[in-house]
């Protein structure tokens, strides 16, 4: 038995698996992102905020889980993507294995976008509703106000 080869495309195999097994995914609130339209009354990042909802504060605000919970609800979306990389990638197609990092951070961010919008949250106090009335806002859902938490969330691939 002889084996023919028709085509050789080890070396973009071993190519296109390298640099994706070089790269993240990170899906968050980077602290460079735009500051907040609010920054007079707040100089807080949405970063800090984010990070302040997602695990609570000494000073009486209860942890409300968004970020976490979102991709981890996204995970079988996000892996079934990767996957699609990786296959990608043993085909010799760096640039699609990319494509499907690009996918999965998109999948992700709107994962825990989407956890924002549905919750389940501890609801807010009345106090912070008392506040938000007196801007001139009506909602009562936790983590949505200005929705600038919300639309800070995004993605970005990096270098490991």
């Amino acid at each position: 038995m002889s084996v023919k080869i028709s085509k050789d495309k080890v070396q973009r195999v071993i190519k296109a698996i390298n640099q994706l097994a070089k790269k993240d995914v990170l899906v968050g609130i980077p602290d460079s992102a735009p500051e907040r339209d609010d920054a007079a009354r707040s100089p807080l990042s949405n970063a800090v905020i984010g990070y302040i909802q997602e695990n609570g504060s000494v000073h009486g605000i209860p942890p409300r889980p968004f970020l976490i919970p979102g991709v981890r609800d996204a995970g079988d979306k996000i892996a079934d993507t990767l996957g699609r990389g990786a296959i990608a990638a043993l085909d010799g197609s760096a640039v699609n294995a990319e494509k499907a990092l690009h996918a999965a951070g998109l999948i992700g961010q709107n994962g825990a976008r989407a956890k924002i919008n549905t919750g389940p949250f501890e609801a807010l106090a009345e106090s912070t509703l008392a506040a938000r009335r007196g801007r001139g806002r009506k909602g009562t859902k936790p983590l949505i106000d200005t929705g600038q938490l919300r639309n800070s969330l995004t993605y970005v691939i990096r270098n490991k």
